[in-house]
């Protein structure tokens, strides 16, 4: 289904990062442009085709009527009044030779934020120079809660030694 004959290259690129050793707890992000994730789900799927294969399967966390989530706000630990606490998008994506959970980031997220989440979920430096401290605060906040709902989501597969 996914042998990817012809190229679907999009305008623009795909958002997404991987860590360079997969099969963490988190091996990266993507990041999509709008809300519609199905509609760049094909690009993504191209991407992913070269580090690990045919996709073979796709598992979120989350529901159509979850709601829409903002980083900013769930790293302040705050609920919402009439809402149950929003965890974060957690994607895997399984593949012939290989697998990845990724950390879906909101589309609305500000480019401030979200390009420092990206590469923090890839264990990519981000750069604390003279940047807005609080900032990479909140990532710092956010990739905690990541790495934990991770964890508890769907562990990390172990993969047999070959005798």
């Amino acid at each position: 289904m996914n042998g990817l004959v012809g190229s679907r290259r999009g305008s623009r690129p795909v958002r997404l990062t991987l860590c360079e050793q997969l099969g963490g707890v988190i091996d990266g992000a993507w990041w999509p442009r709008s809300g519609q994730i199905a509609s760049e789900l094909p690009e993504l799927i191209e991407v992913l085709h070269k580090p690990l294969g045919e996709v073979l399967d796709i598992q979120i966390n989350w529901t159509a009527t979850d709601g829409q989530l903002d980083l900013a706000w769930i790293a302040t630990g705050s609920k919402l009044p009439d809402a149950a606490y929003r965890r974060p998008r957690l994607m895997r994506v399984a593949g012939r030779d290989a697998c990845v959970k990724l950390l879906v980031v909101p589309s609305l997220t500000s480019p401030a934020l979200g390009a420092i989440v990206v590469r923090a979920a890839a264990g990519l430096p981000t750069g604390c120079g003279d940047g807005d401290a609080r900032l990479f605060d909140t990532a710092q906040v956010v990739m905690d809660i990541v790495r934990t709902e991770s964890a508890q989501w769907c562990p990390p597969v172990k993969v047999a030694a070959k005798k």
